[in-house]
């Protein structure tokens, strides 16, 4: 029985590729999951290349476990995802014990790629010459091979992947490179998957795509004024069993009326949205090829908390951009006052080879120490708005669907509210987990709201 590390670095698409590739090899049979790389006979590392930082941690960890080689002459080293994608055949020559490298269409390939180089390397038809995988081509209907999950006894929540891909080439962006363009999963799959996953006692849903709520929209027709993503969202709230329906990420231009109206009348969909706003200034926008203006932005976070009054918003910003003046900076700190979000990734522009923006002139290249100022400057901002917030719900009592032990201690359990805010409380341990449970919230620590069974 050969023994397999994964490991996952970036987005929730990541992480459920990652769970559809443990699934594959598990059903395969003569595999086992391990947590441990030392006892791993094949390790996989599932990459990301929105920024340089991901794909230089990639590439490091790759190099820690390439010694084990030493002891384990037959282990099998590869690459998968967003970093595989993008450099290919190049990476072989960055890592020299790398085995195999598969792009982000051929997760479903990981399993058979594997098992021809690890016969050949127990059959010692390696010694003599490298030996190695590259697969980054584009293959018809990958979209449909995220399909199936491994669910633990009583697991409250899980991921769902409804597409692939990305069509809005934002300038900063290197996921339309990586992932390719946007291609969905048809409806009725989507709602058996969803249907299994409530019959094995999971009660909330995360739906996933590059850009979620354009999900469908170039292949299935608009029905009684119904996007497809709107329709999808109607059947998955009509299944018994089902409690609760979040997405991410979306894009400001997929918020249109059906779907601001679909929060009003389906009181599944979570009361929150992380809606990434990038920029606060017209001219970056424009720049970044974000299809929407500060004013557009805005209106969409009057109609949906007229929608539903109890929203809570989360957004990504973009400070540095190139050519991002103090004034463009100033009009982002403006929306983000304006909306008074609940909290906020703050990202640095880091230029990825290949996009747009990297190939601006260097004087519109902005200094690190100017990027790092306005990054901490806005989280400074940000963070006493989410603590503002998070006050806000001392004394209320909150639905909490638990999901299990607290991260830091096994004397108490944690989950979140339907606003997606983590709650941390006592109670009889273990049976509780996958409940959906009346909390009194008590106080806040940080980030973390704390209380007790109401």
């Amino acid at each position: 029985m050969h023994q397999v590390y994964i490991r996952t670095y970036g987005c929730q698409m990541n992480e459920r590729d990652s769970d559809q590739v443990a699934r594959m090899f598990l059903d395969r049979g003569g595999y086992t999951m391990t947590g441990e790389e030392a006892e791993a006979d094949v390790i996989l590392i599932n990459t990301c290349s929105v920024r340089d930082q991901a794909e230089q941690k990639a590439i490091g960890k790759m190099r820690q476990v390439g010694p084990l080689r030493y002891t384990k002459p037959h282990v099998v080293y590869g690459f998968l995802g967003c970093m595989a994608q993008s450099r290919g055949d190049e990476l072989l020559d960055t890592i020299p014990h790398l085995d195999l490298v598969a792009g982000t269409q051929k997760y479903h390939r990981v399993v058979d790629y594997v098992d021809t180089i690890l016969t050949k390397r127990l059959e010692r038809r390696m010694d003599d010459e490298r030996f190695s995988i590259v697969d980054v081509g584009e293959e018809q209907g990958s979209q449909n091979t995220i399909r199936d999950q491994t669910v633990e006894t009583q697991q409250a929540t899980a991921f769902v992947s409804i597409m692939q891909g990305c069509n809005m080439k934002c300038t900063f962006c290197i996921v339309p490179y990586t992932r390719g363009g946007e291609r969905a999963r048809p409806i009725p799959e989507i709602v058996d998957e969803v249907r299994r996953l409530v019959d094995q006692g999971v009660k909330e849903v995360t739906l996933l795509g590059q850009i979620v709520n354009r999900y469908g929209i170039k292949e299935f027709p608009t029905i009684g004024g119904l996007s497809p993503f709107v329709q999808l969202l109607d059947q998955l709230h009509a299944l018994p069993g089902l409690h609760r329906i979040r997405f991410t990420s979306p894009h400001p231009i997929g918020y249109r009326d059906d779907l601001i109206e679909a929060f009003r009348r389906l009181p599944k969909l979570c009361p929150h949205i992380h809606l990434p706003l990038q920029s606060g200034s017209a001219a970056i926008l424009k720049a970044m090829h974000r299809p929407y203006s500060p004013e557009r932005f805005l209106e969409i976070c009057r109609k949906m908390r007229e929608a539903r009054p109890d929203l809570a918003i989360t957004t990504d910003i973009i400070v540095g951009f190139p050519g991002e003046s103090e004034a463009d900076y100033e009009a982002t700190k403006e929306i983000v006052r304006a909306v008074h979000f609940d909290n906020a990734f703050i990202f640095r522009y880091s230029p990825r080879r290949g996009t747009p923006a990297a190939d601006l002139p260097d004087e519109m290249q902005l200094p690190e120490s100017i990027k790092e100022a306005r990054n901490h400057d806005l989280l400074d901002l940000i963070n006493a708005q989410a603590k503002e917030k998070l006050a806000a719900e001392v004394g209320s009592i909150r639905e909490v669907l638990c999901e299990g032990y607290s991260k830091t201690t096994e004397t108490r359990l944690t989950g979140r509210s339907p606003q997606n805010k983590i709650v941390v409380f006592e109670g009889p341990h273990d049976r509780l987990r996958g409940e959906l449970l009346p909390i009194h919230i008590i106080e806040t620590k940080g980030f973390t709201l704390y209380g007790e069974l109401a």
